[in-house]
């Protein structure tokens, strides 16, 4: 799989000088565009969109040194209608406009090629199953909150304590579907999986598609495959770690991607540092590839 998002990437680099078909690029890497970017994401620590603005910034500091084409040239190969807008897209990587950089030959900011291997550090022990689960229904409390990578995440901390004991006994009156117990829900609002991008956090229990409660928020998941891994270790970093190699491990490493559908976490509260058994849930397809290929 690997190979295949390399080849992918070299195609996007083909692509810079134009509009970038990023289901053409999916298509290479034989995984869906939604997967592709998740897992661009969590390997490369940016958006897919990103590295692309980047890159193409970063030839086009190129081409505004060399000064063979004039300014609005040099904005259109990289697909800018205006002066405008490709002079704030080269301020927003170099800092600086792209006629005072020709002026004084300023030292401007690149953006490096990438390329993927998996390094396999060890950190994690993953022990997983695939489940196939009939439709069901999330019923709890749900948040705004930004991603956190390490330590405590503040804002999700303030939603579990903001639960009343009515909503917590309510939740445990409607447990009815694996995972058992009340539960964590985590719907990404975009591809990114960087630091600080939103989520829709859930605090909630798993019931029947049928089931309901006026008094609390209901999301409804189709049925579908599942990647459930077992993790023990110290609260919080051990579930950062282990979500962090699902990702950057697991996935280019196994013949399934990611799938729209929100990522289930159970987990006991314990103090932080304290370990604690923990089990994640993340939607999955089968690849169109094979593993290692």
């Amino acid at each position: 799989m690997l190979e295949r998002l390399n080849q992918a990437l070299d195609h996007l680099e083909a692509c810079l000088d134009r509009e970038v078909d990023m289901a053409e690029v999916a298509r290479i890497a034989a995984v869906s565009e939604y997967h592709f970017r998740r897992l661009f994401s969590a390997l490369a620590g940016m958006p897919l969109p990103v590295y692309v603005r980047r890159r193409r910034m970063t030839l086009a500091g190129a081409d505004v040194l060399a000064g063979e084409l004039t300014l609005l040239d040099v904005a259109v190969r990289y697909g800018y209608g205006s002066g405008e807008a490709f002079a704030r897209a080269f301020r927003s990587l170099h800092g600086i406009g792209p006629g005072e950089a020709r002026r004084t030959g300023a030292v401007l900011t690149a953006q490096p090629r990438m390329s993927f291997r998996v390094v396999v550090e060890g950190s994690t022990t993953m022990r997983y199953r695939i489940v196939e689960k009939e439709s069901f229904r999330v019923v709890g409390r749900r948040a705004r909150v930004p991603l956190v990578h390490e330590g405590v995440n503040a804002a999700a901390a303030a939603h579990v304590e903001s639960l009343d004991e009515q909503a917590i006994v309510r939740m445990k009156e409607l447990v009815g579907r694996e995972p058992e117990g009340i539960l964590s829900a985590a719907v990404h609002m975009t591809d990114s999986r960087e630091e600080g991008a939103e989520v829709d956090y859930w605090i909630g229990v798993v019931t029947g598609p049928e089931a309901a409660a006026e008094e609390l928020d209901a999301l409804d998941v189709p049925a579908g495959t599942w990647a459930v891994f077992d993790n023990r270790g110290p609260y919080p970093s051990a579930l950062q770690e282990l979500w962090r190699d699902v990702f950057m491990q697991w996935f280019p490493s196994n013949p399934y991607a990611s799938r729209p559908g929100p990522e289930l976490l159970r987990t006991q509260p314990v103090e932080i540092g304290a370990e604690t058994d923990s089990q994640l849930w993340i939607p999955v397809e089968r690849g169109s590839g094979s593993a290692g290929a």
